[in-house]
Order: structure tokens, then C-alpha cells, then sequence
């Protein structure tokens, strides 16, 4: 950390409050900066190391080891399918990556001589060939190479300390790269460096804005000879230089992409996993775990707004939901409702009987969410602090001082949520929010930040953790501050109420998040470049592993017009998390706020969502078993179309729905690019063949959502019940689809129910499978034959 923080901190300190708040907000500053230089090792002379030439293998379980001149390299392929090695010797754990101690090694799998000196480990999915000189080279089973890591280099601190270390990476000229968490510009990352380091931009993002709060070292890689996602298990600030290849470049050779990682320390050691985009983020869940199921009303409609200005404004805006005919499931509470913004307290005064608040709300379907930030008031007086203190649980400098820093309530304190103990603690103190009547919490702020740091962390680089025992410094606490905090909240409420499933949300974290809840944008800008980067950081998250998460309607900051509003609105209306909300220096979002003709477009898009719970339900029951996103790119069944790749302005809902937001004023009619097979119209029924581009309508009114022929969706019908919506096969096609019944809040899971469609005699024959037979127990309805459709 240097004098930038300090520029930094007197950036912001115009917009934190008065004149104290100011002051400690630049004497932070200068703290932390004193801090780094009392308490962390100068880097001097370096010197710089290669593997050198292969010596010696030795074979083991599912790999072996492979030692060089000035390293060795561990191999092993695990029963799962995916490829680990680490250099220096580094194996797999511990990882906060890693669900468990990770999967077994494939006893199948040999270590075993290749040509001119090298060794290789074949897998069922991939063959790893390591050269002589320490080049790693993935290769399909058919001998196509896919990615090849050249040999690295490390600089070492001649004094002793991390080394520092770089590995590149070659791919083939025509691959894509996405992934890298949440990132503002994609899906599809373009030639660029990206930093790996959680950071608050302070102010609303849209692309171009890099980094952001939830970074992951994780790669997925899509070419036309596969499909391979990376994982660089290392929470240390990195950065990710990449280059888009190019076919027949110069001479007419291929230029292949590049990707260079540099990382300030921590191991080198990775995963590879290879296969089609289903299969390499189902390897990816069963190595970093299941992702969290959230209860059914978390698939609904939230609404949050900054500064709720009471108990009655709450009821306010709930009975004029209602009055506008708006299903609403959720109302977020900000930190206003905090008594002097401390965590784990209430406003008294504005809200005298919050528990009897949450009680009335829920007699009409709607549950309250709470925001929780780490930061704690250094305060005596305050109940968490003072048992914090006495506990031992907040971080501590390289002194043995705790850590003080700036926020919302002044100077506070941070609990290691690196130590199990603390995690203990931590999570037992929602007792208090579930006593208010919470269902639901937002981690907010938990890179952690404060007004202090935008942009650097709010804790030294020198903060001292406990890291599950190893201990270490905030330069590798800091990227998975978030997903611990997120983890002890989840292992907290799993305790305090066993029998429901807890629901968590963050806008930080790292690879793994899943396993503990989902994941919020933060704050984008309003405008049409933030409802851009709204999709961009949904699709992103997905296929990182995290597929619960979404951005606030309208953005951040400003009043969007109208127009920008309702287009949001409709693609909110198909996201996992979908939120109304504002930031503290943005106006109203309520539909009715925008006019009769937003309103009436607006509650079209709620009622659809509504009807399409059911589906979201199973999404997230698929998500969970098979690690699969709910937004998925239009790419995900045909990795190797081109065409579709290069597509970043409609996704598939699944498997079933493909949607196409207006993401630009002024459009009525936008063009689309279809996958493979007959896709309809779900408001017109029309149908268009694919692959290829066709053109459709986007009046105000709805953005374009089109049904893959065969489709079996679950919806609910008029009256509430549960029906299933089946879209005709193309003639001389099948279809199919699968419905996961859902026991609500609490830990049942019932096995998906598969059902298949054909086109026999004229007719659309639809079938449970798996020895039901016969007419599902649904109420069915045929899409595609026409006007109206039909009933079976």
C-alpha cells in the first residue's frame, strides 16, 4: 500500500459525513499505510527461478510426482475427472476452493514415459503431457491440444518472503475466454488485463470498470475442440493479461491466445477440467460443492430501497404493491433500519415492533431480508463489540493491535471470519435477526471496504489472520474475507433453525461461494451501459460456479428515464435474484413511479415471472445437482458454433426458454441468433428455424422470449395449481423436460420428474418417464400447433 490510498481517501471524504467523520476517515488512511510499512517485509533484491531440466519421476496414486532441477511438479487425476498439479510440491489443501479435503485420486490413472524425455497422466477426459523443460499441455482424447502452460518463473526475495510468480498459458486461435467472477465487460473477457483483488469501485460501475467485488481465478475456455475451465487455487492480488487468438494471422499461421497470470504470492498450483460446458461445471460443483438451494420465495419479486423511512413506509410500499396488483415475495431493509447503523440492532424509534411488522407481512407472502455488514463500532456500550473483545475475534495488526477503520457507524472493528471460532460466533449472532423476524440477509460491504478505501482494502495488507490455523496476512485473507463471512452466516442460521433452508446473499466472495447462497452485483450505474453489465456479471458468475445472483433494476445512482427502467425491469423479470431497488443517491423504483404505461408493462413482466416459478424452482434444484447455471450463454449446447460464442446479448434460461433483452433505446424489432432446432414465439407462437439470425419484435410492451420446440415447462396455471407447458416437437422430433417438485423453505428434496413429448399420429404425446406412464398428474397445455394451442 502506498500514498494512492491516502489520494484516494481524500477523493471521498467530501460525500462520508461531517467534519469528524473526515478526519478519521484520512487518519485511517495514514494508519493503514504506517501499518504496511511497520508490518510487511520490504521487498528487496530478487532472484529469479525456472523448473530447470526433469530429473526423476515418480509415479502415485492417480499421478505421481515430477521433480526437476530447482522444483517439482505433483500430478493427479481425481475420480471426478478433473487434473490437479501444483509446483514447488504444492498439493491440493488446505484450499477455501475446495468443498471438503476434495475428491480422491483415479487409482485408473498412471504416470507414465512420453516422448523426447517428458512424462503424461491420461485421464478419461484429457491427457496431460509434462515436457522436459516443465511445459504442461492439456489434450483432448483425440490428441488436440487445448491449452499449454509454459514452463514458469518465480521471484524470490533474496532475504526470504512469497515469491512472486508468473505462468503463461497458450490456447488455440480461435478459443474464447470467460469467467473471472463478476466481471462488468463480457461475458466474453477481450483482450485486457484483469485484476484478481475484491474491490469497491465507490461509485456505480457499467463496463469498463475493473476490478470488482467478487473476482475468482477461474477460466473457462471455449474452442471448436472444447470446452476447459481453470481454477489457479491462490487467493493473493494477481492479475490476468489476456489475448483473443487469431486464425491465419501473418503469414497464414494461426496466432494463438494468450493468457499470462501474474500473482504476488500464494502457490502455483492448479485444476483443469475438460468436457462440454454441462459436464465441466458439473466436475466444478462436485470439486467446490453443491450450491445452496434457495427457498422458494427467494425465486420471487424483491424490492429494497435505500433509507426506508419507517414501519409505515414499509407497509406503504407493500399495500401499494398489492393495490397495483405487483406480486412482491420480499422487502430488503437497508442500513437505515439499524439503530445508529450498528449491526445486529433496530431503530427503535422507526421501527418499534419489527417482529409484529414481519409478522403481518408475512400473512400476505412477504418475508423481510436484513442487510449485515462485517464492520463492527468500536464502541463500548455496544453488545457485539464488547463480547467480541472479550471473545478475541477481531483482526489484529502485526503488533498484536486490533485493526480500526472507518465506516457508516465511525471507527470499527472486523471479526477474522478466517477462524472457525470466530465463524462460530459470528453466525450465532443472527439469532437476534431471526428473533426480529428476518428470512433473509445481504452481506454488504464485506470485501470488506469502508469510506476510507474505496478502491484498497479497508484492513492493512499487514492485518494478521488466522487462515484455518496456517495464518497469514490480509494479502491472502482478503479475496475470500467475503465467502467466510457468507460461510459463517449459513453454518450460523443452519444451526439456529434447522428445519429451513437459510438464505444468504454477498456481494463478495471467491471461488466456492456457492455452497453458502448467491451473489448481488452491487451497486451499477443507471444507465443503458449498467443494464449491459447487469447480464455481463450474471452470465459471468454462472459459469464460475455461482448461479444464483442478479442486479438491482435501474442501477445505483440517478433516476433512469422510463424506457431504461422498464427494459431492466423485463430483464430482471428472468434473472435469479430479481430486485427492485436504489442506491442512496437515486430517486423512486417503484413501477407506479414511472407512469401508466411502465406500471402496466411492469406488472405484465411480474405476473410472467409468477406463472414461471415453478420452473425457476427446478432451475435451482438442476443447479444444485448437476452445478448447471439458470442463465446460461447462448453457446452452452453448441460450444462449437461460432457464431453463437461471439453472442452477448441473449442467454437460455435453462434449457427450455431463450431470452433476448432490449438492451439499447429506442428498439422495437432486434435480431437474435438462434441455436440448432425450432424455436417459438412465447407470445405469438411463430416459429423460427436455427441456427442462424432472424428478427423480431421487442415492442415496449415485452422483450423477446422464444420456447426450444419439445420444451416441457413448468408453470403455474390461472388458478395457482401446478401445469406443464409443452412446446410441439418439430415433425419428426422428440423433446423432453424435467420438473423438480419443491417442499419450500425446508431441506426436502424430491427427485426430479422427467417427462418426454413426441409427435405420434398428429398428435403431442407427453409421458412421464422412468415407469410412470401414462397422463402426468399435471394439467397440460400444447404450445406451437396453431392458434391458441391446444389441451391435452
Amino acid at each position: 500500500m502506498d500514498g494512492r490510498d491516502l489520494v484516494r481517501s481524500m477523493r471521498v471524504v467530501g460525500s462520508v459525513g461531517g467534519a469528524g467523520r473526515r478526519l478519521r476517515t484520512v487518519r485511517a488512511a495514514w494508519r493503514r499505510r504506517r501499518a504496511d510499512a511497520e508490518g510487511l517485509p520490504r521487498r528487496g533484491a530478487e532472484r529469479a527461478r525456472v523448473p530447470g531440466l526433469l530429473r526423476e519421476a515418480e509415479p502415485g496414486p492417480g499421478g505421481g510426482t515430477l521433480r526437476f532441477d530447482r522444483s517439482e511438479l505433483r500430478m493427479a487425476v481425481a475420480v471426478n475427472g478433473a487434473v490437479f498439479w501444483g509446483w514447488d510440491g504444492a498439493g491440493p489443501e488446505p484450499s477455501y476452493g475446495l468443498a471438503g479435503h476434495g475428491p480422491e485420486p483415479d487409482p485408473r490413472a498412471v504416470l507414465e514415459p512420453d516422448k523426447d524425455g517428458g512424462w503424461r497422466v491420461v485421464a478419461e477426459r484429457m491427457t496431460v503431457v509434462v515436457s522436459r523443460e516443465g511445459a504442461v499441455e492439456v489434450r483432448t482424447p483425440g490428441g488436440v491440444t487445448l491449452r499449454r502452460d509454459l514452463p514458469p518463473r518465480w521471484w524470490e526475495p533474496v532475504d526470504g518472503g512469497q515469491a512472486r510468480w508468473l505462468q503463461r498459458s497458450r490456447v488455440g486461435a480461435d478459443a474464447r475466454f470467460f469467467g473471472l467472477g463478476g466481471r462488468a465487460s463480457g461475458p466474453r473477457l477481450r483482450d485486457g488485463v484483469y485484476r484478481l483483488w475484491n474491490t469497491d469501485p465507490g461509485r456505480g460501475f457499467a463496463p469498463g470498470d475493473d476490478p470488482l467485488h467478487l473476482t475468482m481465478p477461474v477460466q473457462l475456455v471455449v474452442a471448436d475442440a472444447g470446452a476447459h475451465l481453470v481454477f489457479h487455487d491462490t487467493s493473493w492480488d494477481g492479475t490476468v493479461t489476456l489475448r483473443e487468438g487469431e486464425e491465419g494471422a501473418g503469414s497464414g499461421h494461426d496466432r494463438p491466445g494468450v493468457c499470462e497470470l501474474r500473482m504476488d504470492g500464494g502457490p502455483l498450483r492448479c485444476w483443469v477440467m475438460v468436457g462440454t460446458p454441462a459436464r465441466v461445471l458439473l466436475t466444478w460443483a462436485s470439486l467446490t460443492g453443491a450450491a445452496a438451494l434457495p427457498p422458494a420465495w427467494a425465486l420471487g419479486h424483491h424490492h429494497a430501497r435505500w433509507g426506508f423511512g419507517g414501519e409505515q413506509e414499509v407497509r406503504r410500499i407493500v399495500a401499494g404493491h398489492q393495490e397495483h396488483g405487483l406480486p412482491l415475495d420480499a422487502v430488503h431493509l437497508d442500513v437505515g433500519h439499524h439503530d445508529g447503523h450498528r449491526v445486529f440492532t433496530v431503530d427503535g424509534d422507526r421501527y418499534p415492533k419489527l417482529p409484529a411488522l414481519a409478522e403481518d407481512l408475512l400473512r400476505d407472502g412477504v418475508r423481510l431480508v436484513s442487510v449485515v455488514g462485517p464492520a463492527v463500532p468500536a464502541e463500548p456500550g455496544d453488545a457485539v463489540y464488547e463480547t467480541g473483545v472479550a471473545r478475541d475475534v477481531f483482526v489484529r495488526d502485526a503488533a498484536g493491535r486490533p485493526v480500526r477503520g472507518v465506516s457508516r457507524p465511525g471507527e470499527v472493528v472486523y471479526p477474522d471470519f478466517t477462524h472457525a471460532r470466530v465463524r462460530e460466533w459470528w453466525g450465532g449472532l443472527y439469532a437476534e435477526r431471526l428473533a426480529q423476524g428476518f428470512a433473509g440477509f445481504w452481506h454488504h460491504m464485506n470485501e470488506p471496504t469502508s469510506f476510507a478505501a474505496f478502491g484498497e482494502p479497508t484492513l492493512p495488507r499487514s492485518s494478521r489472520h488466522a487462515l484455518e490455523g496456517w495464518g497469514g496476512d490480509h494479502r491472502e485473507a482478503h479475496n475470500v474475507y467475503g465467502l467466510c463471512m457468507a460461510r459463517a452466516a449459513y453454518e450460523g442460521l443452519g444451526r439456529l433453525a434447522p428445519g429451513q433452508r437459510p438464505f444468504v446473499f454477498s456481494r463478495s466472495g471467491w471461488a466456492g461461494l456457492q455452497r453458502y447462497g448467491g451473489a448481488w452485483a452491487g451497486d451499477v450505474a443507471t444507465g443503458w451501459p449498467g443494464l449491459r453489465a447487469s447480464l455481463s456479471l450474471v452470465l459471468g458468475l454462472g459459469l464460475c460456479g455461482v448461479p444464483y445472483s442478479g442486479a438491482d433494476v435501474g442501477g445505483s445512482d440517478g433516476s433512469p428515464s422510463p424506457e431504461l427502467y422498464l427494459r431492466w425491469f423485463q430483464l430482471g423479470a428472468y434473472l435469479p435474484l430479481f430486485r427492485t431497488g436504489s442506491g442512496p443517491r437515486a430517486g423512486r423504483r417503484e413501477p407506479w413511479a414511472f407512469g401508466a404505461d411502465v406500471l402496466e408493462h411492469a406488472r405484465v413482466a411480474l405476473l410472467e415471472r409468477r406463472r414461471l416459478l415453478p420452473y425457476f424452482v427446478t432451475l435451482a434444484h438442476l443447479a444444485r445437482r448437476t452445478g448447471a447455471p439458470y442463465v446460461r450463454p447462448l453457446w452452452w449446447g453448441a460450444p462449437e458454433d461460432r457464431a453463437l460464442r461471439d453472442c452477448e446479448d441473449a442467454f437460455l434460461l435453462g434449457d427450455c426458454l431463450l431470452v433476448a433483452p432490449v438492451l439499447e433505446p429506442g428498439v422495437e424489432r432486434r435480431a437474435v441468433r438462434l441455436p440448432r432446432g425450432r424455436w417459438y414465439d412465447t407470445v405469438t407462437e411463430r416459429a423460427y428455424e436455427g441456427p442462424g439470425r432472424v428478427v423480431v419484435d421487442a415492442p415496449l410492451s415485452r422483450i423477446p422470449v422464444l420456447a426450444r420446440a419439445g420444451a416441457v415447462i413448468p408453470v403455474r396455471d390461472g388458478d395457482g395449481g401446478a401445469a406443464l407447458e409443452v412446446w410441439a416437437p418439430a415433425p419428426g422430433r422428440a423433446g423432453g423436460g424435467v420438473v423438480g417438485p419443491d417442499a419450500g423453505d425446508g431441506w426436502d428434496e424430491a427427485e426430479p420428474v422427467r417427462y418426454a413429448v413426441r409427435r405420434e399420429d398428429g398428435r403431442v404425446v407427453v409421458e412421464r418417464e422412468g415407469g410412470g406412464g401414462g397422463v402426468p398428474p399435471h394439467r397440460v397445455r400444447i404450445r406451437g400447433l396453431g392458434e391458441g394451442g391446444g389441451q391435452m
